[in-house]
C-alpha cells in the first residue's frame, strides 16, 4: 500500500507563488508504474483535474485554467511529485490533492475513466489565495 503525502499548502496573496509536494510512503514502487495526477476541489465546486505527469515519457497536461502558472514535475529517486504554482488567482482557492494509480494522463484531463475509481489519494493541503 502507498501513502501520498501532500504539502506546502497555505495563504498567498494574488500574484504570488507555492509550491506544492506529493511524496510517496510505503509501497512507493507503486509511482515507479503509474502516472500521477493533481486535482483541486473549492468549497461549493466538483473536482477538478489541474495537471498530470505520465510515467513513461514525462509528458504532462495541465488544465487550461492553470496553463503557463503551474508547472508539474517529478523527483524519481524521492518519490516525490511537484507542483510550482506562480501568479495565483482567488479562484485558485481549494485544497488540492495528488492522485495514482493510472497511466494515461487523459483521466485527470476527464477525458477518460473516472476520478472516483482512482485507489490512491492523498489527504489533500489547502491553498487560498487572498489579499
Amino acid at each position: 500500500q502507498v501513502q501520498l503525502v501532500e504539502s506546502g499548502g497555505g495563504l498567498v496573496q494574488p500574484g504570488g507563488s507555492l509550491r506544492l509536494s506529493c511524496e510517496g510512503r510505503g509501497a512507493t514502487h507503486i509511482l515507479d508504474e503509474y502516472s500521477i495526477g493533481w486535482f483541486r476541489q473549492a468549497p461549493g465546486k466538483e473536482r477538478e483535474g489541474v495537471s498530470c505527469i505520465k510515467r513513461d515519457d514525462g509528458d504532462t497536461y495541465y488544465a487550461d485554467s492553470v496553463k503557463g502558472r503551474f508547472t508539474i514535475s517529478r523527483d524519481n529517486a524521492k518519490k516525490t511529485v511537484f507542483l510550482q504554482m506562480t501568479n495565483l488567482k482567488p479562484e485558485d482557492t481549494a485544497v488540492y490533492y495528488c492522485a495514482t494509480d493510472f497511466l494515461d494522463c487523459r483521466v485527470v484531463a476527464g477525458e477518460i475513466g473516472s476520478a472516483r475509481d482512482i485507489h490512491y489519494w492523498g489527504q489533500g493541503t489547502q491553498v487560498t489565495v487572498s489579499s
